[in-house]
């Protein structure tokens, strides 16, 4: 069983040298969508997520909605350990899975047998796991003979095939997605899909931040919308949709 708790969580950035910087802060403002403040000692932040308190469980099947610098981005960062909040708490139950950023840690130098173990190990799978799908994952990339050569000869479809086969092995309880991921030809698309909607239909939780009401719709079943760091309404999707998209 899966659950994600925030009660009252909030994370700040620090803007260093700051104050000397109104320009630069103004500018900050702008592009991240944050509030600038300044704590006790005068030092300027920025606050990306504020006072975030809601709960996912089993079968949650979550979309993150808003403007862009909402905070959509530093809460799928938050829910996979790469940022930690500055207040409040946040407790995870589950292992976590990110499709985020499926190319981190290819080896443009290895081949792309290497590659599969290398971004296997990032995902925290052992080699007799990647050994075990080693071969599925070749077959399904459609490297044929180029498995063995530098990932530096691969076409850009190539890399992204191989990254999206490797990245969808796993099967975690919590699977985070920002955007439903789309790559290849038309014909490697609808493979993909396939891939793609077996891997949230085993999920426990689901959570993926998009710019698209069609997928909001067909994929998710609960929708929190983000506005300015803060939650502006989360609900049953139908409802959140209706609203953000002004139906």
């Amino acid at each position: 069983m899966a659950k994600i708790e925030f009660n009252n969580v909030s994370v700040d950035f620090p803007i260093y040298n700051g104050n000397s910087r109104s320009l630069k802060t103004s500018l900050i403002k702008v592009a991240t969508g944050g509030q600038l403040n300044t704590d006790q000692h005068g030092n300027v932040k920025v606050r990306a997520l504020e006072g975030l308190t809601f709960t996912m469980q089993d079968k949650d099947r979550v979309g993150i909605v808003g403007h862009n610098g909402a905070g959509k981005s530093t809460l799928l960062r938050l829910l996979s350990g790469v940022y930690f909040p500055s207040g409040g708490t946040v407790k995870i139950d589950g292992e976590v899975g990110s499709l985020i950023d499926i190319s981190l840690g290819i080896d443009h130098e290895a081949t792309g047998r290497e590659n599969i173990y290398i971004r296997g190990s990032l995902l925290g799978l052992s080699k007799a796991v990647i050994n075990q799908n080693i071969d599925e994952i070749i077959e399904f990339s459609e490297l044929g003979g180029f498995a063995d050569m530098p990932v530096r000869t691969y076409s850009s479809g190539m890399h992204l095939r191989l990254a999206f086969a490797v990245s969808t092995i796993v099967h975690p309880e919590i699977l985070l997605m920002d955007e439903w991921l789309s790559v290849g030809d038309e014909g490697f698309k609808e493979k993909a899909k396939r891939r793609l909607n077996n891997l949230v239909h085993k999920t426990n939780i689901l959570v993926i931040a998009t710019h698209s009401k069609e997928q909001l719709l067909q994929t998710c079943n609960r929708a929190i919308w983000l506005e300015h760091g803060r939650i502006r309404m989360d609900d049953e999707i139908n409802k959140v949709a209706a609203a953000y998209f002004h139906d």
